[in-house]
């Protein structure tokens, strides 16, 4: 598909909203070179033992030793081994050939202190998107802040035990783990690593179960320190290759026309579940899973890309 004049300077417009709103999700920043090193492509098969410092990151299939998953602690589901130097790896999409395969994700964002604005009424929630994700039959993966969490427990546990879906660390606070990041307020590599911790535990304490050992960094803003601070979690970084332009968009026309014309085999579309920033992304699905489908794709959660 191709944009038109309008559609372009509706996804420029939306792309300089998102910024403005000091809550991108959907930006991201530059890397150096180690950092870029450490992005992953395409995953490959699992390392021999005596291979394992490779300077390539490969799948492993053990994330845990539990036989069965426990309330709010990343399940069995494929990570990648550490890039160069033990960094964090990170995947944005798999560049397979053939296998028409996407992943939608939708991050459910609330900052640490935007409980006064939940309680007048704000939304950061979002449960008509997950009754439609759940009529249409669309497996995703929920890159989900603690605070969101604690704000909506019943809807947390709800996700998170939804074989449908898996629920991912979106850190804490969705404070910033490098600087600058569209205005975020920035955390030490100490206070970040205790953040994504903190996460996994306000999953735990909603009774969600479908969670994964897999990470989004606030405003897709990382460097090479932030991926060192969270070398110890063993989680793999997630970004994506699609920016829907959800965020403050009032089109959802526009916002579907912009997937459509990004996805390809193995992409990862980043999208939202706020209601308030970002209020069309339920009726861009409605438009977007059939015409995908249309087309032979068929909708995955992040796991399976990574696992393949």
């Amino acid at each position: 598909m191709t944009f038109s004049v309008r559609k372009a300077a509706v996804a420029a417009a939306l792309t300089a909203a998102l910024s403005a709103a000091l809550a991108g999700c959907g930006g991201g920043a530059g890397t150096s070179d180690a950092g870029r090193e450490a992005r992953m492509g395409t995953p490959t098969a699992p390392a021999p033992a005596a291979a394992t410092a490779s300077p390539s990151p490969s799948v492993s299939a053990s994330t845990s030793a539990s036989a069965s998953p426990q309330p709010g602690a990343p399940g069995r589901a494929p990570t990648m081994a550490p890039g160069p130097n033990g960094l964090t790896p990170v995947f944005e999409r798999t560049r397979q050939q053939g296998d028409k395969t996407v992943a939608l994700t939708f991050d459910a964002d609330m900052t640490s202190d935007q409980g006064p604005r939940a309680a007048g009424g704000e939304h950061f929630d979002n449960p008509q998107l997950i009754a439609t994700l759940r009529r249409l039959r669309v497996p995703s993966t929920i890159f989900m802040t603690g605070r969101w969490a604690e704000e909506y427990p019943d809807q947390a546990k709800s996700i998170g035990t939804d074989p449908n879906f898996e629920i991912a660390n979106h850190s804490y606070s969705h404070h910033a783990f490098t600087s600058p990041c569209y205005g975020l307020p920035a955390l030490d590599p100490a206070a970040a690593r205790a953040d994504v911790d903190r996460a996994f535990a306000a999953f735990r304490t909603a009774g969600a179960v479908n969670t994964v050992p897999y990470f989004r960094f606030p405003g897709g803003c990382y460097d090479d320190e932030a991926l060192r601070a969270l070398s110890t979690a063993k989680v793999t970084a997630v970004q994506w290759d699609v920016v829907s332009g959800d965020a403050f968009a009032k089109d959802p026309g526009a916002v579907a026309d912009q997937v459509l014309a990004g996805v390809k085999p193995g992409s990862v579309v980043v999208m939202h579940c706020t209601r308030s920033a970002a209020p069309v992304t339920e009726e861009a699905i409605q438009k977007i899973v059939p015409e995908l489908r249309k087309r032979g794709y068929r909708f995955v959660k992040v796991s399976e890309l990574i696992g393949k």
